[in-house]
């Protein structure tokens, strides 16, 4: 019998160690990967928050010191006139939303009726027509909401309610800061750069520090609930625009009614909320 020679290919033990090898290289480069595209993602959002800074600035100052508002009765869904109706945020600039009009719990936002050329914001970007789309108030890290509220009414109402993508159910995936954190959800009592009856924005002490526009995570505890907003690493985190227009991304957001912290403020002024009777904490005075 002549001299063992192996044949070619990979013993066992050989296929089992490289195995072993690509999955730890796995492990390392897809959490690596996974962190980039987040990164990414967030350097786009503070791109589109950069250009609604721009454009909020030039509308500030055609509008006299006024932020953009859309007021609309909601037993009617009619747009009104300051001081009537209720001033709808989302409504501040964007495309078209899917949230469709209540009109059996006398609900309607406006919010699946009024398209991309009558918010108001949209001028100083572009012009654009009913149904047309408006990117930049996409944020390509939006995964909607599990806002229980949404699916109680989309439950008494039998009327399916699309919350997979807040730009597609709103027309937007960013908030103006016009009211404080607040624990009751059938009002929002603490106005803050938006006036109850609306006009001008109130004076700023510290521009760089209140938050002006920002993707929908900043209100993800608003009405003392959890929203599911975890869109950015999967933790409840914001990027916010503020008064003074620079832009600060993953920034994050207590699951408390605080209205102040290290990074941001709802608050135009100190001692705000004490003329609304409560404490900054949210706690009543």
């Amino acid at each position: 019998m002549g001299p063992y020679r192996r044949t070619s290919g990979f013993t066992l033990v050989e296929l089992l160690v490289v195995i072993s090898i690509i999955a730890v290289l796995l492990g390392i480069t897809i959490p690596a990967l996974a962190g980039a595209r987040e990164s990414a993602k967030a350097i786009k959002c503070g791109a589109n928050l950069h250009q609604l800074g721009v454009a909020v600035t030039m509308y500030i100052g055609e509008h006299k010191g006024e932020l953009p508002q859309v007021r609309i009765d909601q037993s009617s869904g009619q747009v009104m006139e300051r001081p009537l109706g209720d001033n709808i945020g989302s409504l501040f600039g964007g495309k078209k939303g899917t949230l469709p009009a209540l009109p059996s719990l006398g609900i309607d936002l406006g919010i699946n009726r009024i398209g991309a050329d009558r918010r108001p914001l949209n001028a100083y970007i572009g012009d654009f027509g009913e149904d047309d789309e408006v990117e930049v108030f996409s944020d390509p890290s939006d995964k909607g909401t599990t806002d229980p509220s949404l699916a109680f009414l989309s439950q008494i109402s039998g009327v399916p309610i699309d919350t997979t993508s807040m730009y597609e159910l709103l027309g937007t995936s960013y908030n103006l800061n016009d009211h404080a954190l607040d624990s009751d959800p059938s009002d929002e009592p603490f106005p803050t750069l938006v006036p109850e009856l609306g006009g001008r924005m109130p004076e700023v002490d510290n521009p760089s520090k209140t938050w002006l526009i920002g993707d929908q995570p900043i209100y993800n505890f608003d009405d003392g609930g959890d929203r599911g907003q975890r869109w950015h690493f999967d933790r409840v985190q914001a990027d916010l625009l503020f008064v003074d227009t620079h832009v600060e991304v993953g920034l994050a957001v207590p699951n408390s009614l605080a209205h102040t912290t290290p990074d941001y403020t709802f608050l135009p002024a100190s001692r705000w909320l004490e003329r609304f009777g409560v404490a900054e904490d949210g706690s009543g005075g």
